[in-house]
């Protein structure tokens, strides 16, 4: 435990004996908090810097996490965040294997989005698609069509060599880096 979340827990116990801001008693054997004591807490840990905070008492056990760092994006958050545990560091040579391990396509040229839309593989919904798996292209081959805004913005290949991946599916939302084709040149 860290001193931080240590001393945040003594600073609550002598906080939970002690008034609360209407002036009444705070029956320590209470078995909920409310709203406004979660928020108390969760501005007292900001105010302090703390980055976990953690409160027990025979009822009840509240446990607050602040992340550092950049935010991630979820599609839902969760309720409760822990912090994350701290890799262990490994030698870099065991590190390579297990890298190409988890990406069998790690050789291939990513074809990318350059721009957040809808992917399209042929020119229109009756036509063939620009190219399959299995296709020779050159670096002015166009592979595909992205629709953002109404505009149909071609894709370019910007590389020889053969399609071995499609990423994609025909109509499905992309955001700006996602890979789109897999070429081996």
């Amino acid at each position: 435990m860290s001193e931080t979340t240590a001393s945040a827990k003594a600073q609550d116990s002598e906080r939970s004996a002690t008034k609360n801001k209407r002036g009444a008693k705070k029956d320590v054997s209470d078995p909920s908090l409310n709203m406004d004591e979660i928020r108390e807490l969760a501005d007292l840990v900001d105010e302090y810097g703390f980055t976990d905070f953690e409160f027990e008492n025979e009822n009840i056990r509240v446990r607050l996490s602040k992340m550092t760092g950049a935010p991630v994006i979820q599609q839902a958050a969760p309720v409760q965040m822990a912090p994350a545990a701290p890799a262990a560091a490994a030698p870099k040579d065991t590190e390579a294997p297990a890298a190409a391990s988890a990406d069998p396509d790690a050789d291939l040229f990513k074809i990318t989005s350059p721009i957040v839309g809808t992917f399209y593989r042929s020119p229109g919904p009756d036509k063939d698609p620009y190219v399959k798996e299995g296709s020779q292209v050159t670096p002015e081959s166009v592979v595909c069509i992205v629709e953002a805004m109404k505009l149909m913005n071609e894709i370019q290949a910007e590389t020889s060599g053969e399609v071995v991946r499609v990423y994609v599916e025909n109509g499905q939302p992309v955001e700006y880096g996602q890979p789109l084709f897999g070429i081996r040149k």
